[in-house]
């Protein structure tokens, strides 16, 4: 048996933010794109919420998703730009555990194959809170589904595992 098992097949419970003071959940394409991609692997979203640009209201709304004992995974999506509107990253980065900076460095580098030098304004990045992984995703649709794709879905087994032995 492999000491690394890397395509481990596990059944994961999410959990999704969307940061924006615009939207609703009824006309949030890029949490129901999130949504339908983590479902359609078998696993299941347990919280879809929409939460405003606030770093105060964001943190809050992940430490509260972090004490949910079934809860294993959490994505955000929105608030990852340099904007003055962009307040995810401010808000998660003072309560994590671990970074995970290899997860910001290769999406990055996938998203610059895909839109070009925009890519480099995102601030993307994943670790941990009190033992749940957390991914703070851009806000459009395609850059959720590339990070599900290319990144969280087909490893997500394999993180869980490493983080819980």
């Amino acid at each position: 048996m492999s000491e690394h098992p890397v395509n481990q097949k596990t059944k994961t419970i999410f959990a999704l933010i969307i940061t924006s003071d615009t939207r609703s959940l009824k006309e949030d394409e890029t949490g129901k794109t999130a949504l339908e991609l983590i479902e359609s692997e078998g696993h299941t979203v347990v919280s879809h919420s929409i939460i405003p640009n606030d770093e105060v209201k964001i943190r809050a709304e992940v430490q509260r998703l972090v004490f949910s004992k079934d809860i294993q995974v959490i994505i955000t999506s929105g608030g990852t730009g340099i904007s003055s509107k962009d307040k995810t990253v401010a808000a998660v980065t003072p309560i994590l555990d671990k970074d995970m900076p290899g997860f910001g460095e290769t999406f990055r580098r996938l998203s610059y194959e895909e839109i070009g030098g925009p890519a480099i304004m995102s601030r993307s990045l994943a670790g941990v809170v009190s033992g749940k992984l957390v991914f703070i995703l851009p806000g459009s649709k395609n850059a959720v589904k590339l990070a599900l794709t290319k990144l969280i879905l087909p490893n997500i087994g394999h993180m869980l595992w490493e983080l819980n032995r």
